[in-house]
C-alpha cells in the first residue's frame, strides 16, 4: 500500500493543517510515508510503531528522528508534549480505537490537532482486491468492517475520545498501474488482512483469485481511484 500511502499523506497533511515548526507525533508510522511528508513541510516529527522492523527502518531513513516502539493505546510521552498527533491508515488496526485516539489527545497540547485517516471500505485502495474475493467467497470478511472504514465512523471515535470541533471529509488519490502484475504482486507478500487472505489459500485458490481479479481489472494499464475518510479535531 506504500504506493497509495505517499500521495495520501500529501492530502492528509494538508487537511490536518500541520505546518512548519509544529511538533507532531506520527502514530503507527509504518515505513514512513506520513513521517516523510511531515518533514517535507517543516514539521518537527516523532514517531511510534509496534513493529521492530518498521522502527529500525524509520531510524535508518530519518536519522535523528525520535522513533520509539509503542502502541497507540500506550504512548510513551508526557501529557501535552506535541502540537498535533496524526495517524494515517492506523485507527482501524488499533486494539481499542477510542483509547488510542484519547492517548493521542493526552500527549497533545490543549487546542492542538488530532487527525486520522482510513481507507473507505467500498471505495478504498483495497476495494478492487476484495471485490474479486467476494466474487468467489461472498462471505469473506474484508476491511470494510474495520473501525473508521465508513463515513462517520471516525467522527464517532473522535467524539467518544473527547475531541471537539470534529471535521470529517473524503480524500481521494489516483494511482496508475502499468500492468495487472504490478497491481497483483504486493498481495502475494502476506502483508495485512488482504495478504493474509491470499496466504491462506492453496495454490489452486490463489490461481483462481488471480484469474478473477485479472478478468475484473484487465491486463493494464488501469487506474485505481482510492478514497479515504479523514477526520480532525481539537484537544
Amino acid at each position: 500500500m506504500g504506493r497509495y500511502a505517499d500521495p495520501l499523506a500529501q492530502s492528509f497533511v494538508a487537511f490536518s493543517g500541520v505546518g512548519a515548526g509544529d511538533s507532531v507525533l506520527d502514530v503507527g508510522c509504518g515505513p514512513g510515508a506520513l513521517t516523510a511528508q511531515l518533514l517535507s513541510v517543516g514539521a518537527r516529527v516523532a514517531a511510534i510503531d509496534p513493529s521492530p522492523p518498521f522502527v529500525d527502518a524509520i531510524r535508518a531513513r530519518f536519522p535523528g528522528t525520535d522513533v520509539r516502539r509503542a502502541t497507540a493505546e500506550e504512548l510513551p510521552y508526557e501529557a501535552a508534549t506535541f502540537d498535533a498527533a496524526l495517524a494515517q491508515l492506523v485507527v482501524h488496526f488499533m486494539a481499542d480505537p477510542v483509547v488510542g485516539v484519547a492517548q493521542m489527545s493526552r500527549v497533545t497540547r490543549r487546542g492542538g490537532v488530532i487527525a486520522a485517516c482510513v481507507w473507505d471500505g467500498p471505495t478504498g485502495a483495497l476495494a478492487p482486491f476484495w471485490e474479486a474475493v467476494h466474487r468467489i467467497d461472498p462471505d469473506a470478511e474484508d476491511e470494510a468492517l474495520l473501525s473508521g472504514a465508513h463515513r462517520g465512523h471516525l467522527t464517532e471515535i473522535f467524539e467518544a475520545a473527547g475531541l471537539r470541533d470534529v471535521d470529517e471529509r473524503a480524500l481521494t488519490v489516483d494511482l496508475a498501474h502499468p500492468t495487472f502484475e504490478d497491481w497483483w504482486e504486493p498481495y502475494t507478500f502476506g502483508v495485512g488482512p488482504a495478504g493474509d487472505y491470499v496466504q491462506g489459500l492453496d495454490d489452486a485458490g490463489r490461481a483462481r483469485l488471480e484469474s478473477v481479479a485479472r478478468d475484473h481489472l484487465g491486463p493494464g494499464p488501469f487506474t485505481v481511484s482510492a478514497t479515504a475518510w479523514a477526520a480532525r479535531g481539537k484537544v
